[in-house]
């Protein structure tokens, strides 16, 4: 039995000191999947201050492989302002990013990593939903994981659009997964 709350307290924290320090994770290798980086740096920060609660991250001999940024988010769908952010009294996460180191893509981590965020949520009292904005393409590999099309996001970034996604965590609790992680 691993109690959730003491090992992701203890994960929030080395994702907080791996990214502030930047040695070992060079910002780079978690550019996205599309080529664009999908959090800055000063906004990973910014998240990790106000809600280090909602951060997960995966370690492999250390080393930080995989994490995902959420804040806290009080409106049925993102707006603008869901970017920047972090709403105490909201009972919807807003999942900033999904990042997997690139020598540890397509392994599976992604998937694994989403699950046992999802699994984290449904402890929280507080949380009864996840939201995301993904591309297009990214959106089979969210279904994957319980989430669900709300139709186009409001937040474009420059020529770039958005599906907005939700996965519902009140009251979905699931059996144990072995991951390894």
């Amino acid at each position: 039995y691993i109690n959730i709350n003491a090992r992701s307290t203890f994960l929030k924290y080395k994702i907080r000191y791996c990214v502030q320090t930047l040695s070992p994770v060079p910002p780079a290798a978690f550019i996205s999947v599309s080529g664009e980086c999908p959090l800055h740096l000063d906004e990973v920060r910014h998240f990790l201050t106000l809600c280090p609660e909602l951060s997960l991250g995966w370690f492999v001999e250390g080393r930080l492989v995989a994490f995902i940024i959420g804040s806290l988010w009080d409106q049925d769908r993102l707006t603008n302002d869901a970017l920047t952010l972090h709403k105490p009294h909201g009972t919807t996460v807003h999942i900033h990013v999904l990042a997997v180191h690139r020598t540890f893509r397509q392994q599976g981590k992604g998937s694994i990593l989403m699950w046992r965020y999802l699994q984290y949520l449904r402890c929280l009292p507080y949380v009864r939903r996840a939201v995301l904005m993904c591309e297009d393409f990214l959106v089979p590999f969210y279904q994957k994981s319980g989430f669900k099309v709300q139709g186009p996001c409001e937040i474009t970034v420059g020529p770039l659009t958005f599906i907005e996604m939700q996965c519902p965590v009140r009251g979905h609790a699931f059996m144990r997964r072995n991951s390894g992680c």
